[in-house]
């Protein structure tokens, strides 16, 4: 016999359970994917989740992917929460067994490989920062993302002391008792080289425009806002809010008019933008660009901090004629016809 309950006591218990158990940024993950069920649960309307069935799960992926606009990877990435919020209303007796097994999940790897920014474009971008937003927060984390193929948690865990200016590197610090862990933990640990041209803007940005605070902890971030150090949605939404054309260069190849690609300041719209690029498709982009430039995979591998099954996979988003105009420049072959 199923329990009655509704969407949002559901929810309300499932994350109460879950908080000790999972990182913080699982949680917060869950946390939102379920509040878009619970709101559409409320349109459809569903009063009491022990009716789930197939059908209702249907509907709401059509409403995150139609209605909610969301590309692929966060409808899978949605879709996921919601199958484990499922299993375990499952094991509590709540809605019959077999609604969470049957779901079908979309392939984040079809929109994943797809969304990327291409070196013209990034130039294009930087043009811009270095004329109109030089040193600024927005400007050192986009050189940092193109030039590392960092995640966005790896630039986020930087401090100040990591910092090495006449060398010209960074050294990268697993710190979870302090608040920034890394996604592979000590293993991501590593001394990486930043170019000339990043160490200049950096330089200058800690000169010009970041705040001097620190955490409870002692810890001076590199990057900085008024209140610390930035939470990731902000530094997210700056990349999300650049990358549009409409703002690095002045042009909405979308035909929207002005006012909307004003609007589109707001971090809300600017991540609806068909054109505009988050973090991970920039460190996919990133380490795409290192590859068309000749290095290796092996030592991209320790410098992007990703294997070279993982890299090939899900990084290398270079296409079968870009692979194969490389081979022919490393063999000396460009003229032959045979390749």
């Amino acid at each position: 016999m199923t329990r009655s309950m509704t969407p949002e006591r559901a929810v309300e218990r499932y994350l109460k359970e879950r908080k000790p158990e999972v990182a913080k940024s699982t949680y917060r993950n869950h946390k939102y994917a379920l509040k878009q069920f619970v709101d559409w649960c409320e349109e459809a309307p569903i009063d009491d989740v022990s009716n789930l069935d197939g059908f209702h799960i249907h509907d709401f992926k059509i409403h995150r992917r139609e209605e909610g606009g969301v590309n692929e990877v966060t409808l899978y990435n949605n879709l996921c929460a919601l199958r484990v919020f499922l299993r375990w209303m499952e094991s509590m007796g709540v809605i019959e067994s077999d609604v969470a097994e049957n779901m079908i999940l979309p392939d984040p790897d079809d929109d994943t490989r797809d969304t990327k920014i291409d070196p013209d474009t990034a130039e294009n971008v930087l043009e811009y920062l270095d004329k109109f937003e030089y040193a600024t927060l927005r400007h050192v984390l986009f050189a940092l993302l193109w030039d590392t193929g960092f995640r966005l948690g790896t630039i986020r865990a930087l401090d100040l002391d990591d910092y090495h200016p006449e060398e010209q590197y960074l050294e990268v610090h697993h710190r979870p008792e302090s608040g920034t862990p890394l996604k592979n933990k000590a293993k991501a640990e590593r001394e990486v080289n930043i170019h000339e041209w990043v160490c200049s803007v950096l330089n200058d940005y800690i000169q010009m425009h970041r705040y001097e605070v620190e955490s409870e902890e002692g810890r001076k971030p590199l990057l900085t806002s008024r209140q610390g150090r930035p939470v990731d949605s902000n530094l997210r939404a700056h990349i999300n809010t650049l990358t549009r054309p409409c703002h690095y260069s002045g042009d909405c190849p979308h035909d929207r008019d002005q006012s909307r690609c004003e609007a589109a300041q707001e971090r809300k719209y600017a991540q609806r933008c068909p054109s505009s690029v988050p973090p991970h498709a920039l460190r996919r982009s990133a380490i795409t660009a290192w590859l068309n430039d000749g290095h290796s995979k092996e030592l991209l591998s320790d410098r992007m901090n990703v294997s070279t099954k993982t890299l090939e996979k899900h990084y290398d988003a270079r296409t079968e004629s870009e692979k194969r105009e490389l081979r022919a420049e490393a063999f000396n072959m460009e003229g032959n016809s045979i390749q």
